[in-house]
């Protein structure tokens, strides 16, 4: 039987509601920074602060989420936090047609819809080995990387024309009606059943996954990897659209192809990843990520000194190709090494390490505000080469073959 016939319907319908939400989180996560230069006239102070809005949910709520994914079932975690984006960005469609939009509020329901980002993004790793038996997780992990990049490559293009051609109403109305969509696919998966512990404290089972998490040999390096990564790329984030539109002299639609090659990168990594893993010892397809990072963040340098978009575009390029083999094969990695019963806490504690996106954020706004764009990409390359020299150092690269799955014991509880 071959991989992709171990994928099942439940497992198929997960991956079109993934598609459908990422897809409605990428158009509108493009569409608010060009709108906010655009209409608000917003320098790289006030883009860098709207990025920080538009990730604060990652590091303020991602345990949160990651406990009620293992209390709950999945599935309708996953399906109530779609609707929370679907109300928000309507709230948005709306204060635009009532001509009363201000870049407070854009911020404000922005941080909203992404609350229900969080939600999705822990609950749906933690599901898949429910869903795939443990052989095709790979695969899986794939299918659903694909679904993601797709998103990746069309959302900010599609976010970046509608806003350029026809208006921010129409980006921010298709955001909605995609999440509205992923909902609806959402209920209709037949979630295994699966027991959870009652009577427990919050902080006892918030801390089980931490200590999982920061004490285990090759997840710990992971999560700090990943942490320096999401720092550096959301300084570039920070202030690339003033970069594009002012000193590359990109149109809205030209802002929106350039993020796209991001995703494009994204969907040719996840389209090869089952292939590279079955060829490559599998610790080199995990450091592949953070050393093109490093390659990516030297080209967006080079367009201080030469200013074309052929840089900004390889860049982008480069950050989706070869971070989405990281993300397939840490992925695996988490659902081979983790219990069922913390995978929810564990995929949490794995999100928080998108709470450095804020962090990323601030220091481009702060940097840029303070020192200019050039400052900020400077500062982006030094921080690539440290997430990269941190997972060149520890075990995960040593690793051959993927490990084996094993339920491994559960931290001793805390005694209150």
């Amino acid at each position: 039987m071959s991989m992709r016939s171990q994928l099942s319907p439940n497992f198929q319908r997960l991956a079109w509601s993934n598609l459908t939400a990422q897809m409605a989180e990428q158009v509108a996560l493009a569409a608010a920074p060009i709108v906010a230069v655009l209409v608000f006239s917003a320098g790289v102070g006030q883009t860098g602060l709207l990025q920080m809005a538009l990730t604060l949910p990652f590091l303020l709520f991602a345990i949160p989420a990651g406990l009620l994914a293992d209390r709950m079932p999945r599935r309708n975690r996953m399906a109530a936090a779609e609707a929370i984006r679907a109300v928000a960005l309507l709230a948005i469609l709306g204060f635009i047609q009532l001509g009363i939009l201000t870049w407070p509020l854009l911020a404000l329901f922005g941080f909203v819809a992404v609350c229900g980002t969080v939600a999705f993004s822990v609950a749906a790793p933690a599901l898949v080995p429910a869903l795939v038996p443990t052989s095709a997780l790979p695969t899986a992990n794939a299918r659903i990387e694909l679904a993601r990049t797709t998103a990746f490559a069309a959302g900010p293009a599609i976010g970046g024309v509608l806003v350029g051609w026809i208006g921010a109403e129409m980006a921010f109305g298709l955001a909605a009606a995609l999440s509205v969509g992923a909902a609806f696919l959402l209920r209709k998966i037949d979630e295994p059943h699966r027991s959870t512990v009652t009577g427990r404290r919050p902080l006892q089972e918030i801390r089980e996954g931490a200590v999982f998490v920061l004490m285990h040999p090759l997840l710990a390096p992971v999560f700090l990897t990943q942490f320096v990564f999401n720092t550096a790329f959301f300084i570039i984030l920070a202030v690339f659209v003033p970069h594009a539109i002012h000193n590359l002299g990109l149109s809205p639609s030209g802002v929106g192809f350039t993020l796209g090659m991001f995703g494009v990168g994204m969907v040719i990594g996840a389209l090869l990843a089952p292939r590279i893993i079955a060829l490559m010892a599998f610790g080199t397809v995990v450091a592949a990520g953070p050393c093109a990072g490093v390659i990516a963040s030297a080209l967006m340098a080079l367009t201080i000194w030469w200013p074309t978009p052929v840089f900004a575009a390889l860049s982008f390029f480069l950050l989706g190709l070869g971070p989405i083999l990281w993300i397939i094969s840490t992925t695996t990695l988490r659902q081979r090494v983790t219990p069922n019963e913390l995978l929810g806490r564990v995929s949490a504690i794995n999100i928080m390490a998108y709470g450095a996106r804020p962090i990323g954020s601030a220091i481009g706004a702060l940097v840029g505000a303070l020192y200019g764009i050039e400052a900020c990409f400077i500062v982006a390359f030094a921080a690539f080469v440290a997430q990269a020299m941190l997972i060149i150092c520890s075990p995960v690269v040593r690793l051959r073959n993927q490990p084996e799955m094993k339920q491994a014991p559960l931290p001793a509880p805390c005694i209150a």
